[in-house]
């Protein structure tokens, strides 16, 4: 039970409540579901449990000394457990974010005390430029330092075994038979999973994953697809690596959710259920809904908020933003109908060890004005008519040198159900064209203004 009186903020975190959701299930849904809303935790969400267990521990087996610097690579609320504990307990904290993540979170962190370093998102975990990479090489060069990594710290899941789990089981009275998480670390859902599978076997834990991310794929054929990784913005869930914490034998079954349905999800749950939840919670109740046949009258399925929607204050709670990104809907063409008024076929790229020749040999072939440039199947950069124009013009030798020394970033993303309007605002001079991803049919296009201008004459 919680405490009357906490001796300091930390006391405070755990028994957070359980809310019946009415308005957004009302209808769809037969079963009986609650959400386990980790808001009212003292940083705003779930990540304060993990983030205390995981010093607690380093502090016991002597990793952690007193006035000791914590390093770790976080999206964000982690980072905010970590530094609300660093705060309490005497520590210095650095951590490592992502240029993906919401201002919001990276002001959050720099207010309790903390340095925060912002990495490129669209570069490989082994990058040296990544926010892992960057995080490990500053335990190495911190004196007196210890780095939390909550991705493979089995304080991390241990922390929700003991405390996630037994706090769903006693509100649900052992009733619950479902349990939906969207999985980024895999701590929460194999924690908790772990311990209400103890309780009950029947119990099915499904998994909330983005496109983008490996998770899905993995779980069903073992297979580790590099192809399967793409940009998206979708934050919290989903990764392009394997964290040790995702223990895929508790895991049921995983659910893949579009960028836009979390982000549009997550507005209706502020606005239907009088919860002021984040992206990741928008993920979870999109992948429910899109699981609706799994649920039957009698069912309880617990589905975790993870965390507040003041962190999304400048993104999805942002119409602006929503307007620009194409995920709120407009009347007039969308990217679906330009794939198929030019009755395009999926994207060609080339490798960026592809020699800069050949990129103007495929370009010339296909008639295009610009092309990707992939790693291994993932999206690292772009090349185009007048950047080869340039570069040739500059050192006609560079012909032999491979695409990656004169490459320009990656093309942006968009849905293929994005308006036209939006799309237009993508296309500027640095970014030529825009990837349209169709999720559903797993196939990618490019756009360029030609396409619109086509569509618009």
């Amino acid at each position: 039970m919680p405490k009357k009186i906490c001796d300091n903020i930390l006391d405070a975190i755990g028994h957070t409540p359980m809310v019946r959701l009415n308005a957004i299930t009302r209808g769809v849904i037969a079963a009986t579901v609650l959400a386990k809303v980790e808001t009212f935790n003292p940083g705003n969400s779930i990540k304060d449990r993990m983030a205390v267990k995981m010093i607690e521990d380093a502090e016991r087996d002597g990793r952690l000394k007193p006035g000791g610097t914590i390093i770790e690579g976080t999206s964000g609320n982690t980072g905010m457990g970590l530094a609300i504990a660093a705060v309490v307990k005497g520590y210095k904290c650095i951590f490592t974010t992502t240029d993906k993540q919401s201002k919001e979170k990276v002001d959050a962190l720099q207010a309790l005390g903390a340095e925060v370093i912002v990495c490129p998102t669209n570069v490989e975990p082994e990058d040296p430029r990544s926010y892992y990479s960057v995080s490990s090489r500053l335990e190495r060069e911190t004196p007196n330092s210890w780095k939390a990594n909550q991705y493979d710290n089995p304080s991390n899941s241990q922390a929700h075994y003991e405390q996630t789990g037994p706090e769903i089981w006693d509100q649900t009275d052992g009733t619950i038979t479902h349990l939906v998480v969207g999985v980024g670390t895999g701590g929460t859902i194999c924690g908790a999973g772990r311990y209400l599978k103890e309780k009950n076997p029947d119990i099915q834990i499904l998994g909330i994953d983005t496109y983008g991310s490996v998770f899905k794929k993995y779980k069903e054929t073992g297979i580790f697809d590099k192809n399967e990784i793409y940009p998206y913005v979708t934050e919290g869930i989903g990764e392009d690596f394997l964290p040790k914490n995702v223990d895929f034998s508790i895991i049921d079954h995983f659910e893949k959710v579009t960028d836009k349905d979390a982000a549009v999800m997550t507005r209706r749950i502020s606005r239907e259920e009088g919860i002021f939840a984040g992206n990741s919670a928008g993920s979870a109740m999109a992948g429910l809904l899109q699981m609706r046949a799994r649920f039957k009258a009698g069912d309880v399925v617990v589905v975790i908020f993870h965390d507040h929607g003041t962190r999304y204050l400048g993104k999805m709670f942002n119409s602006d933003w929503m307007l620009a990104m194409g995920y709120l809907d407009k009347s007039g063409l969308t990217a679906r109908d330009l794939v198929s008024a030019k009755k395009t076929v999926p994207m060609l790229s080339i490798e960026h060890s592809d020699t800069v020749a050949r990129a103007v040999q495929v370009m010339t072939e296909h008639d295009f004005s610009q092309i990707p440039v992939t790693h291994g199947g993932r999206l690292v950069g772009s090349v185009n008519e007048s950047l080869l124009y340039t570069a040739l013009v500059k050192d006609p030798a560079i012909r032999t040198q491979p695409v990656e020394a004169i490459m320009q970033q990656a093309f942006p993303f968009a849905d293929i159900s994005t308006g036209i309007d939006a799309l237009a605002s993508m296309l500027t001079a640095e970014n030529p064209a825009v990837l349209v991803r169709d999720f559903k049919s797993d196939a990618t296009f490019v756009i360029t203004r030609s396409d619109i201008v086509r569509a618009l004459a």
